[in-house]
């Protein structure tokens, strides 16, 4: 899942941060083949686990759904390769003196995908429809903080603030919708759901319920056509069956798994047909306690909890070593980043101690946990197809079994996980991940004002520091002050744990060698995509 932490609708698929090429000691992987000449045509064929659920992504918070938008749409701005701000659709833009108004000069020429042009009506549509109480949308917060917008020509889109707003400008790279085809219609009911229509540099052709979402390139992209003719979503909801649909040239691309990087890729067919790479994602996974449920309301039971986990086990065993140990909701060595938090180490009777505290007994019989009659018994739930929160949730019930709690695990399809036990509430601890973007705005993962149907506070979290530390860390552009309230959040949740942070895995993707033109950078691989390209001889795919 993502969200501002984790999802601005386009931002975040290019929001891998990318400290090194690789990690650990990894050597850039070289190229088995020369670069070639650039041609267009042939067919890129990603593996994924996941299913979007909407490809209108104002009303979409899984990864699935933005990964697949972020090519059929675009911003106003977005992350280059360095992760700086630059224009999309705006070709210039300038920011007042003061920080409170943004003026962005909008490109002329820009097609839809239908063939009507863009201008500053279909930017003045999205920021209506966002922030319409009546739109099931997770990202209105950031364009609440507006005070006016006004368009003065068709190609010119201006925002003013009441107040300073440090993620101002990121904000406005959230997808831009097409105005003549949704203005004055419900969007939640809207056939663009299933069938999109943007100005990105590919265009939506079919999506095969549980098999397949197909692109094709958009020749009068204003960026320039795209060499990769085609682009395909494959759905896999199991990665060993993926990783066989990879050898057999099934699929060209997928993210490997760490025992997939290790063990299984090193030989010289593998190099030779395929490039892997590595390097630490921008996201982390946690265990996540729905804190109404009278089990995680006090606060020593989730220390305990974080306490009886030993994070550095589920690293070797689960991603053998290649992730570090998470203990807050940023990335090491990113500038909000706070590298001496207090949090729970792993210390077994230091969980028994504070679960005695907070009432619980072990029961003669057998030693688990009962308080008032009731044994401390739950259920971690997870999604299908990912075979590291699988393992991860298995030695976690092991770990918490040796201090006297009972723990099951139900793993679910993607779709009906979120759409019936997350939007829902209906869960009592989860694991799962979040992707983070460059700015350390977490206003809507963790603000108490987030916590309704398909806000991303799902946990329930309340803290009136927190609240306020939040709004002070995006109320100034000093980043010395803003480093400050992030810091002191950091030290609040790990005292308070509503997560338990476990780790930030790297990142792993492989790229059949025929895909020329791959260069890694801070912002992953996939940020120049459309600069990819197989050489005319090694091209597999007609037309």
């Amino acid at each position: 899942m993502r969200g501002r932490a984790v999802t601005l609708p386009v931002l975040a698929a290019l929001a891998l941060l990318l400290v090194s090429c690789n990690g650990a000691g990894d050597t850039p992987p070289l190229p088995s083949r020369g670069p070639g000449i650039p041609a267009y045509g042939d067919t890129l064929v990603d593996g994924t686990i996941g299913e979007p659920s909407n490809l209108i992504p104002i009303l979409a918070t899984d990864s699935a759904s933005h990964d697949v938008a972020a090519l059929v749409y675009n911003g106003l701005v977005k992350y280059d390769k360095d992760l700086n701000l630059v224009g999309d659709l705006a070709e210039s833009f300038e920011v007042s003196r003061d920080g409170l108004t943004i003026t962005f000069h909008l490109r002329r020429g820009v097609k839809w995908h239908d063939g009507a042009g863009f201008t500053s009506r279909d930017v003045l549509y999205t920021y209506r429809v966002i922030v319409d109480p009546r739109t099931p949308t997770a990202y209105a917060e950031d364009f609440k903080q507006v005070k006016k917008v006004e368009a003065p020509d068709p190609y010119t889109f201006r925002a003013s603030y009441a107040k300073p707003f440090a993620p101002a400008l990121a904000s406005w790279g959230t997808t831009v919708l097409p105005a003549h085809l949704l203005e004055g219609k419900d969007i939640a009911a809207s056939p663009l759901a299933r069938r999109p229509v943007g100005t990105g540099p590919y265009r939506f052709r079919e999506w095969v319920p549980g098999q397949k979402v197909v692109l094709e390139s958009f020749h009068d992209y204003f960026e320039g056509r795209p060499r990769i003719d085609r682009y395909v979503y494959r759905i896999i909801p199991d990665t060993s069956t993926m990783y066989m649909e990879l050898k057999a040239g099934g699929i060209d691309m997928m993210p490997l798994t760490p025992v997939q990087y290790r063990r299984q890729t090193d030989t010289p067919d593998f190099t030779a047909r395929f490039n892997k790479y590595r390097y630490p994602s921008a996201s982390y996974v946690y265990l996540g306690y729905n804190l109404r449920n009278p089990l995680f309301r006090d606060k020593r039971v989730r220390q305990a909890l974080t306490s009886a986990i030993d994070k550095q086990e589920i690293i070797q065993g689960v991603l053998l070593g290649m992730g570090q140990v998470a203990h807050g909701p940023y990335k090491p060595g990113t500038w909000a980043y706070k590298d001496r938090v207090k949090d729970f180490p792993y210390d077994p009777e230091k969980a028994r101690a504070l679960l005695a505290g907070a009432g619980w007994k072990p029961r003669p019989s057998d030693g688990m946990l009962v308080k008032d009659g009731r044994p401390f018994r739950f259920t971690i739930l997870t999604n299908q197809g990912n075979d590291q929160r699988l393992k991860t949730a298995q030695i976690i019930q092991q770990r918490l079994r040796a201090v006297g709690i009972e723990v099951k695990i139900r793993v679910l399809e993607w779709a009906s996980f979120i759409t019936h036990f997350i939007d829902k509430r209906n869960f009592e601890a989860v694991i799962l991940g979040w992707t983070i973007t460059p700015d350390p705005d977490i206003y809507d993962v963790w603000s108490s004002g987030k916590t309704g149907f398909k806000e991303l506070n799902f946990v329930g979290f309340r803290n009136a520091e927190v609240d306020a530390l939040l709004e002070r860390g995006r109320r100034t552009f000093d980043t010395a002050e803003r480093r400050a309230c992030y810091y002191r959040i950091q030290d609040i949740l790990a005292e308070e744990q509503p997560y338990t942070f476990l780790y930030v895995p790297d990142a792993l993707p492989t790229v059949n060698a025929r895909f020329r033109g791959i260069e890694p950078a801070p912002a992953g691989i996939s940020y120049n995509f459309i600069h990819w390209y197989v050489p005319k001889e090694e091209q597999v795919y007609s037309p």
